[in-house]
């Protein structure tokens, strides 16, 4: 397992827990699915329950998978289990990248502008600076916007184990040039 792979999923572990008690919990989805969904003011409301339902499949993956001391929570060590094999999550991976997809795209033309690409990640809770870095590894075109189907693949990738030097690098630590 690459050390870039652990260090995006730390990362993605600290966003999530966003009720902040140190674990993953049905709550911090809850409250996640509605900071993103608020994000997504022109997407309808098949793509938000579509959003919802992603995170839900999310939490209850987790849970059925890893709460080995069913406490009803996730600890880091338990989430790192989980995610980064793929056997066992590549499906809700791709679920949820659809998902966040489909809501960044409310016109259906299979791009995303850049304001609401900043404006979904920064309501997951990344930094600006590293959010923008992203979005121009993906290669944006002259009117400042990438593929939709770019961005879902982009997700996939950075939950994957063995990657490293990819767009995802870019929402870990410092942005890269």
């Amino acid at each position: 397992m690459r050390e870039e792979a652990i260090s995006r999923v730390a990362l993605v572990f600290s966003l999530f827990d966003a009720n902040g008690n140190g674990y993953l919990d049905a709550d911090d989805f809850t409250l996640m699915a509605g900071r993103v969904n608020l994000a997504a003011r022109d997407s309808d409301e098949p793509a938000k329950a579509a959003m919802q339902a992603a995170f839900r499949r999310y939490w209850t993956t987790l849970l059925a998978e890893l709460d080995a001391d069913h406490d009803g929570r996730v600890s880091f060590d338990e989430y790192t289990a989980c995610v980064l094999s793929p056997e066992r999550f590549d499906a809700t991976i791709a679920d949820f990248a659809e998902s966040l997809g489909a809501l960044g795209d409310p016109d259906g033309d299979g791009l995303i502008e850049r304001p609401l690409f900043v404006s979904l990640m920064t309501a997951i809770g990344f930094e600006r600076p590293n959010i923008d870095a992203l979005f121009d590894a993906f290669g944006p075109s002259d009117a400042d916007r990438i593929q939709v189907r770019t961005w879902v693949e982009g997700i996939k990738d950075y939950y994957a184990p063995d990657k490293a030097g990819i767009p995802g690098d870019h929402l870990v630590g410092d942005p890269v040039g």
